[in-house]
Formats: C-alpha cells, sequence, structure tokens
C-alpha cells in the first residue's frame, strides 16, 4: 500500500495513506471530518471517467495513515499536505477540499502558494473563521465547539452518531438520499479513527483563515448546500466572496445538507467538471 512519510513519533514514522489512479491533470481530493479518503468514491469515480489522474490520502489520525498523538492543526494539516504534492512531484494539481479538507487547500495556499497548484474548489467549506469574536460578528460561539469536543471525549461512538445524523440531515434523507448502510459504513469509518484526533480536530476548526484568503491568486470555487447543518453558509460559504483574488463563484445546492459530496454527487460532479475544464 502506498504511504509518505510526514514526520515521526518516537520510533516509529507518522505516514499518510493515499491511494493515486489515473493520469492526465492530477486532482488531489482531501477529505473531510470525521471520514477517510473513500469518502469521495462518487467524485472519484466521475473524475477518472473523465480523463483526471485521481489522489486521495487519509488526513493523519483517520483510515488507513498514522494516529500520532499530535500534530492536529493546520499549520501541521497543510505542512503534510506540502510533502505529499512533494513526494509525487505533482504539477499543475487542483486541489479540492471538502468540509475539514477545505482548511488544508487554504492554510497551504496561504503558506506554500501556488507555484504546484492550477485551481481549487472548497466544498462545504470551513473558512473564513468560524469562531465569534469583537472582529467576527459573524462567528460562532466558542461554547459550541467545547461542548462537542467535550461529547467526543466522554463517549465518541455516541458523539459520532449524533454527528453523522446532521451531517446527512438523516431525518430528512434517510431512506432516500442515504441508505442506513451508507449512514452505518460512516460511522464505522468514524469509530476506527484516533480518539486522540477525532477530539483534537475539533478546535481546530477554530482555526482563522482570513490572512491567508487575500494570499490566494488560483481560482476558486466554492460548492454547498443551503441546508448545511454543519457549517451553515451564512457562517462559511457566504463570507467568502471578494476574500480571495480570483474567486471563481460560489454554487449553492438547494435542499443540501453538509455531505452534498453524497447526497447531490450528481450536481457536486456536474459544477466540478464544468469547473476544472
Amino acid at each position: 500500500m502506498p504511504f509518505v512519510a510526514v514526520g515521526e513519533e518516537n520510533s516509529r514514522a507518522i505516514e499518510l495513506y493515499y491511494e493515486d489512479h489515473g493520469s492526465g491533470t492530477p486532482v488531489v481530493l482531501i477529505h473531510g471530518y470525521p471520514l477517510d479518503g473513500r469518502s469521495w468514491e462518487k467524485q472519484e469515480a466521475a473524475l477518472l471517467a473523465a480523463g483526471y489522474r485521481v489522489i486521495a490520502y487519509d488526513r493523519r489520525g483517520f483510515g488507513k495513515s498514522s494516529q500520532p498523538g499530535f500534530g492536529y492543526d493546520y499549520d501541521t494539516f497543510a505542512a503534510d499536505l506540502d510533502v505529499l504534492l512533494t513526494e509525487l512531484d505533482l504539477r499543475g494539481v487542483v486541489l479540492v477540499g471538502f468540509s475539514m479538507g477545505t482548511g488544508e487547500v487554504t492554510r497551504y495556499l496561504g503558506t506554500y502558494g501556488s507555484a504546484r497548484v492550477a485551481k481549487a474548489a472548497l466544498l462545504a467549506p470551513l473558512p473564513p473563521f468560524l469562531l465569534r469574536t469583537d472582529d467576527n460578528a459573524g462567528g460562532l460561539d466558542k461554547e459550541l465547539f467545547d461542548g462537542f469536543a467535550a461529547a467526543a471525549g466522554s463517549d465518541r461512538p455516541a458523539f459520532m452518531t449524533g454527528f453523522l445524523s446532521e451531517f446527512y440531515n438523516y431525518d430528512v434523507y434517510a431512506g432516500s438520499l442515504v441508505s442506513e448502510e451508507r449512514f452505518r459504513a460512516s460511522w464505522n469509518t468514524a469509530t476506527t479513527a484516533s480518539a486522540i484526533a477525532s477530539v483534537e480536530c475539533i478546535p481546530a476548526w477554530l482555526t482563522d483563515f482570513r490572512a491567508d484568503l487575500p494570499k490566494i491568486d488560483v481560482p476558486v470555487l466554492v460548492i454547498q448546500g443551503d441546508q448545511d447543518r454543519v457549517l451553515p453558509p451564512e457562517h462559511t460559504g457566504n463570507r467568502l466572496p471578494g476574500s480571495m483574488t480570483n474567486f471563481a463563484g460560489h454554487i449553492v445546492i438547494d435542499g443540501g445538507p453538509h455531505a452534498v459530496i453524497w447526497t447531490h454527487a450528481e450536481q457536486v460532479n456536474a459544477a466540478l467538471l464544468d469547473f476544472l475544464t
């Protein structure tokens, strides 16, 4: 299985698992919390059929990647991405992040620049800044995220059931756009992730990306659902136009929950492929 080393913990390497398929323009897919690279299966199939090279990797702490006891912050996540792009010598890349993965895209471009990157897409975005502060009245109270972290630390399987219910808007789409089997598979993936990562990633959601956004000079497309309960558009995507020099558009999917890459995959794929051409 393909792995790339991104650091060390005590006597062992910290490795990211990745899959690399197809040929053509490389598209790197960066998954959301609490899943892994396999969550992109509907996008990967569409991209491969359209003639793209598709690289999907598991964030540290998730999937088949190492589960170290540290490094669950966006500076480290962006550094991990930089190692992957460098080791595979990828150029002219399209970075596509979903949910938490949009933070990697934003911090990477803000820190390392666009020498290797041609375009970027933010699906169900986390930026610009979720936390309510004196200079960010459009944010959310820190107590909300403290509660999430406490719940994840107290009873992680129970927390994941509740989180994934909101992730898919399961009360609305169960049995239609989301099968019981899909929900169960997501729960299984979530509960096999690192217990440390599952808690420590939650404070990372409060990262301030406002200084990164103006540094991004490649075209950026934003896609999200208007019924996103995890990262509602009014706190995220609606605030992104005007924050980047090459903003390519903001597509809002009617009825879409947070997990639009699954529930509304046809619309997401069509928009993404149109952007890539």
